[in-house]
């Protein structure tokens, strides 16, 4: 979940990784020229890097594996956990072909240059917030004052947080923020901190199944510039430029694979555990239960993004002084690949 620390940490690495990417890639060539084995049919090779441990962010790509359907789609997909290097590293270098990634993320590497492009919105709607056990009392931002908060020490924080205290005539100043570093939130709000930021989807479902109730303060309750997608899936420039065949047949495999979870969460779960059995298997059942109506929300289809949602933290980030300059938002996103 420590999404910023990730993001302000790697953009050099991701600078110097796209400029040599083109001259130390013949994994990535190969896997992009594809294979064929006799009588079968010829499979393209192509890796999709996870942004975490799997879960259910990710479902619709262990579904799209297991039901066959990027096979369908003539593509040989193997799923890579990340490692030192994370998926917008290994993507915007070339090493890998496709990776989960985050709005934020793309928008801040696009800045210095590299070339990220969301493909697909994983989840229609932001559905992270500032989470506390009930106990605290903490039910809206005005109740941040005087407590302390857990964190991972990225100037977003504070900024978001602020935005939404300033809508109550509170003061981010009288908070007290401590790096959490990678503490269990369970444990750390019974020990040392009041609230942490969380997505309801994975720590908010387990807190249910805990039994330890907590107030939940959704970033989209409070302003439309903060509803951004988070996660998505993610490509670069050169693969849509050279390889855009590709491109179009994993999209539209992955979007039968999410189209499934949502129709069929129960199943999509068990697929998800069977790929990935050390995982807590209520949490993964109850998790892909709640998100199945998320994925797609209110929009058209699965994966879809608007040019707003793009523009309107864009704008938020600038405001806030958390970008060096605008973006062209066009070519962050694109719909173009997603099936009809």
């Amino acid at each position: 979940m420590k999404k910023w620390l990730i993001i302000l940490c790697t953009l050099t690495l991701l600078i110097s990784m796209t400029a040599c990417g083109n001259t130390n890639n013949e994994k990535g060539d190969a896997a992009q020229d594809g294979n064929s084995t006799a009588g079968e049919q010829e499979l393209t090779k192509v890796s999709v890097v996870l942004d975490w441990s799997p879960n259910t962010n990710h479902t619709g790509l262990y579904v799209a594996q297991a039901k066959g359907y990027f096979k369908e789609q003539g593509l040989d997909v193997e799923i890579i956990l990340p490692g030192e290097a994370g998926a917008d590293q290994l993507v915007a270098a070339g090493k890998a072909q496709f990776g989960v990634s985050y709005q934020e993320s793309i928008t801040q590497a696009r800045v210095q240059g590299v070339p990220l492009v969301s493909i697909a919105a994983v989840i229609q709607h932001n559905t992270s917030g500032f989470a506390s056990p009930v106990e605290k009392n903490i039910t809206s931002p005005k109740d941040f004052e005087g407590k302390t908060y857990g964190g991972w020490g990225s100037p977003v924080e504070e900024a978001v947080m602020s935005s939404l205290m300033q809508l109550e005539g509170a003061d981010v100043s009288k908070v007290n923020f401590i790096n959490m570093g990678d503490t269990d939130f369970f444990t750390a709000v019974k020990r040392d901190l009041d609230f942490a930021w969380i997505f309801y989807a994975w720590t908010g479902i387990e807190a249910e199944l805990r039994g330890e109730p907590i107030n939940m303060i959704y970033l989209t309750d409070y302003t439309d510039k903060l509803d951004y997608y988070t996660p998505v899936l993610a490509t670069n420039e050169s693969m849509i430029a050279d390889n855009a065949e590709t491109v179009k047949a994993f999209v539209t495999a992955a979007s039968q694979g999410y189209q499934f979870a949502m129709e069929n969460p129960d199943e999509a779960a068990q697929i998800l555990l069977d790929a990935v059995p050390d995982l807590d298997a209520p949490l993964v059942k109850k998790s892909q239960e709640w998100l199945a109506s998320r994925y797609q929300g209110d929009a058209p289809r699965w994966g879809e993004q608007k040019q707003e949602v793009w523009e309107n933290y864009m704008n938020w980030l600038l405001e806030h002084d958390l970008l060096e300059k605008a973006i062209d938002v066009d070519q962050a996103f694109t719909n173009e690949y997603l099936p009809e």
